[in-house]
């Protein structure tokens, strides 16, 4: 994990990322690709998007969780839906400069639209293939955790001071 300085310099990298994802099966996938692309020691996994807001919160049982830098998010989740996350994410200050990305294995022109207009910074569609999930999580990679900027993650002692 970088320092605030470090990501003052470089291109920023999240203390954690955090995947929300009720399927056993896909949560896996994403594991095994992240372990081989050296990401597992940031990827934080829930299964509920009541546990997506508690661990971005740190709250509850999280209360000792890395600050959340970037947030994949299942759309399809059951109970707490991804779209109540996205939303309550966005309303609150404390997290509303954390990207969050859509994952959805179903997508509908429709659907896409509303999670645009929910303000996610991407919708992705699950592959349904390993490798194609490699592929990717690979992309992934290389755009959110090199090319872009991303905010600094808040650590609930300052924020934002160096504007």
């Amino acid at each position: 994990m970088s320092s605030r300085d470090d990501q003052d310099t470089n291109a920023s990298s999240p203390s954690s990322i955090l995947l929300v994802e009720d399927n056993p099966g896909d949560a896996r996938l994403v594991e095994e690709v992240s372990e081989d692309r050296g990401l597992a020691d940031v990827l934080a996994i829930v299964t509920t998007g009541s546990d997506a807001l508690d661990f971005v919160h740190q709250r509850g049982e999280y209360t000792d969780a890395p600050p959340t830098g970037l947030v994949i998010l299942d759309w399809h989740l059951p109970g707490v839906t991804g779209e109540t996350v996205l939303a309550e994410l966005n309303s609150d200050p404390a997290t509303d400069h954390i990207p969050v990305i859509v994952t959805t294995g179903t997508v509908s022109e429709r659907e896409v639209r509303t999670i645009y207009e929910q303000n996610a910074n991407a919708c992705l569609t699950k592959p349904t293939d390993p490798e194609e999930l490699e592929e990717i999580i690979r992309a992934f990679e290389a755009f959110w955790l090199s090319a872009a900027r991303l905010p600094p993650v808040d650590t609930g002692t300052e924020r934002y001071s160096d504007r």
